[in-house]
């Protein structure tokens, strides 16, 4: 046979940690949290460290080693990823790890097997329920069932896998490098004001003159002036019920899915409980709800799209004028503006008004706002260009994934 059913103790090691946390130092191993697991990648960006002489105590058991899978025992049950090479970690809590006995599994098939359908329903069937927090038992472990086929079929799976989410990794770095260019073009015009000026010059540093503005409460030059949102672009409630419309499919956006979409349609038997903003190729689409602040989707010049109205729907006057607007949007500025504006019951429901996330103010001056939107037009148009390949890319992998594990799928 091609594949058969086996149980995890039969393809792997089991492990945890001490179930406590050392004290956290700015230097020194990694101590790895379950904070660091992000959709089958895993994040050290999120985890602290800890010292040399903590990392003996806390390595007593195992040391996350190169193909190691790590996952979560307790709270974020069925993440998961792969331990990279050349990193020195501890296992933190509710943290375990498979080490995959490699004449059985290839550690890449064995993130896959753990991330795909039928072993994550195997999870939520095991699932022990807390007065506060959901977990998995260790000793019950080792008998989940899982399907595997044969290594050479392991590594086919694993590869074609592999390169889909490598695409969706390069896409992510370019972006992050455009993001960080347009962003320090932003900072250089509008923070340091060096934008050209009539003879093409950085305007501060060539001797342009500035005045202070009260409202900013700093220097500006003299012919801008302090400016609200809402002086530069209205805000769209123009709104629908896709329930009216039938023979339509629309694109439709939300949160806390971050720039991502999906369809509404009566005909594929969605239930549509409220109306929702049309949007049109000039929008920007801004979360009012907390935490999602920092949400801000760029729609893109299509039909039939709409959004939930937990966006506020920002009609740009001009293409330029988007591109300039989307960089306020995202910035922390702005950011910190909606969290400190926000109100309601709890933290997690708290909203800021569309009226007054507009209050907004910024220095700001027309011509010099168009002619940075069209600077930088080609560098936001290929960061959305990325994110949605990213998103077709998931859409296929996702698609792809139960497909290959069972079987149903077979790579040539």
């Amino acid at each position: 046979m091609d594949d058969f059913m086996t149980n995890i103790g039969e393809i792997a090691q089991i492990f945890d940690g001490p179930h406590a946390t050392p004290v956290k130092t700015d230097e020194g191993p990694i101590f790895l949290s379950i904070s660091s697991l992000d959709s089958g990648r895993l994040d050290l960006t999120k985890s602290a460290r800890l010292s040399d002489a903590d990392f003996k105590k806390w390595t007593k058991r195992v040391t996350p080693q190169e193909g190691d899978l790590l996952f979560s025992y307790e709270t974020r049950l069925g993440e998961a990823a792969l331990m990279p090479s050349g990193v020195t970690a501890c296992l933190g809590r509710r943290m375990g790890l498979l080490r995959p006995r490699l004449d059985k599994i290839v550690p890449e098939y064995l993130l896959y097997a753990y991330l795909s359908p039928a072993f994550q329903q195997t999870i939520v069937a095991n699932t022990i329920t807390g007065a506060t927090v959901d977990r998995i038992s260790l000793n019950e472990l080792p008998d989940f069932p899982i399907r595997i086929p044969r290594k050479e079929v392991q590594k086919k799976v694993a590869d074609l896998l592999k390169t889909i989410d490598a695409k969706i990794e390069c896409n992510n770095r370019i972006n992050a490098e455009l993001e960080a260019m347009a962003k320090t073009l932003y900072e250089y015009w509008f923070v340091q004001f060096e934008y050209p000026d009539a003879n093409g010059k950085p305007y501060k540093s060539s001797g342009g003159k500035m005045v202070y503005n009260a409202t900013l409460k700093r220097e500006i030059p003299t012919s801008w002036q302090a400016t609200t949102l809402a002086s530069i672009t209205p805000i769209s409630n123009d709104s629908l019920n896709p329930r009216d419309f039938l023979e339509k499919e629309f694109k439709h956006f939300s949160i806390p899915v971050f720039d991502a979409t999906n369809t509404y349609g009566i005909e594929r038997g969605d239930i549509i409980g409220s109306n929702k903003f049309r949007v049109i190729g000039r929008d920007l689409l801004v979360s009012k709800l907390n935490p999602w602040f920092s949400r801000v989707i760029y729609a893109m010049d299509e039909e039939d799209q709409i959004c939930s109205t937990e966006l506020v729907v920002w009609r740009c006057p001009t293409e330029n004028i988007k591109n300039f607007l989307y960089l306020i949007a995202t910035s922390q500025q702005f950011i910190s503006h909606c969290v400190q504006s926000a109100t309601g019951t709890s933290n997690s429901h708290k909203r800021v008004n569309p009226a007054v996330m507009m209050r907004f103010e910024i220095p700001y001056s027309p011509e010099v706002a168009e002619e940075f939107g069209g600077k930088i037009s080609s560098i936001v148009k290929k960061l959305i260009i990325n994110r949605q390949e990213n998103q077709q890319l998931s859409q296929l992998r996702d698609w792809l994934l139960p497909l290959l594990m069972n079987g149903q799928v077979t790579v040539a």
